[in-house]
């Protein structure tokens, strides 16, 4: 246990712009070679047959344009004050750790579901994480959606997680999409009691 909770040294280096200029080039990569996507994209028939970097490049890869500009929005919102806060190495981690478990639990859910032909992409396991993180250590922070209605970051992250959680339920739209969503949340409430020995929620709420 303590070797988890072992501290990284903190440095700043900006990891979330690093994070989106990859994103950027591999979507690139996307539309040129349209191979890439079956390459990267987590699709269980291809894990089952050696391809298990998938649960790592799934998150770089996404479908069309409005969805890697809807996600690299949200990274950068969140997930530069997050890494100042965090300092670059733990947030890389972070990010990378809480999205690849998503993706592993996806897998797991694709299989069990009969969906096992069915590509994931997206980065929107890891960004619920991110989300996470934001409003735990900024649990004052007033954001606007759309710019006019503004919500203080708990709120609003918690109000997503409950409109996932819903959409979810009912089979609004692709509900193993949202599943991943609620995975990469899920991973990063374990990940701050597993490395940090606090409870997101608690720090939502202004207690420690």
């Amino acid at each position: 246990m303590k070797l988890i909770r072992r501290p990284f040294a903190y440095s700043y280096f900006n990891v979330t712009l690093v994070l989106i200029c990859v994103n950027a080039l591999v979507f690139a990569a996307q539309n040129i070679f349209p191979i890439a996507t079956r390459i990267l994209a987590m699709t269980p028939v291809f894990v089952l047959h050696g391809f298990v970097w998938q649960f790592l490049t799934y998150m770089f890869a996404h479908a069309n344009f409005s969805h890697i500009i809807f996600n690299m929005l949200a990274l950068f919102v969140f997930g530069t004050q997050t890494e100042r806060y965090m300092g670059s190495k733990e947030f890389l981690v972070y990010y990378l750790v809480t999205g690849t478990l998503a993706g592993v639990f996806s897998f797991i859910v694709f299989l069990f579901t009969g969906a096992a032909a069915v590509p994931l992409l997206g980065a929107s396991g890891a960004i619920f994480a991110v989300q996470l993180a934001y409003a735990a250590f900024f649990p004052n922070s007033v954001l606007y959606i759309w710019g006019i209605l503004p919500l203080r970051a708990p709120v609003m992250v918690l109000g997503f997680t409950a409109i996932e959680t819903f959409s979810m339920v009912f089979g609004v739209s692709n509900g193993v999409a949202h599943l991943t969503h609620l995975a990469g949340f899920g991973f990063g409430w374990l990940y701050f009691l597993a490395r940090f020995n606090l409870n997101p929620i608690k720090m939502m709420l202004g207690r420690r």
